[in-house]
């Protein structure tokens, strides 16, 4: 998890001889002049995007949800469960590890 804190420092003073410098070291952090961007959220939606830019795969819920099984990562309730007749397909290889990567990307594994 990425924190950040912005302080403002400020020392009032009797005297306008007395100067305060504070050292400030800018490296890895970009000045886009007030603009802020969320990083994306490890959503269903997002990651399907993303696998799909990345890798130009389309992958199903069912793949991400089969692969967060594989991975033991968390998942909600699924409240559409069917009566268990159907076929259930499982996840190709391949789009397996482009989730995977996806995974990483947004830094569940």
């Amino acid at each position: 998890m990425h924190v950040e804190t912005c302080v403002l420092l400020v020392k009032e003073l009797a005297d306008d001889d007395e100067v305060v410098s504070i050292k400030v070291d800018l490296d890895g952090i970009v000045l886009d002049q007030g603009k802020h961007t969320t990083p994306e959220k490890p959503t269903y939606r997002n990651i399907k995007k993303w696998v799909k830019d990345n890798y130009g795969l389309n992958v199903s819920n069912l793949y991400i949800a089969q692969v967060k099984n594989k991975a033991g990562l968390e998942k909600r309730e699924n409240y559409r469960i069917g009566s268990g007749e159907g076929r259930v397909p499982n996840c190709p290889p391949e789009k397996e590890e482009a989730i995977m990567d996806a995974f990483r990307h947004f830094s569940l594994i």
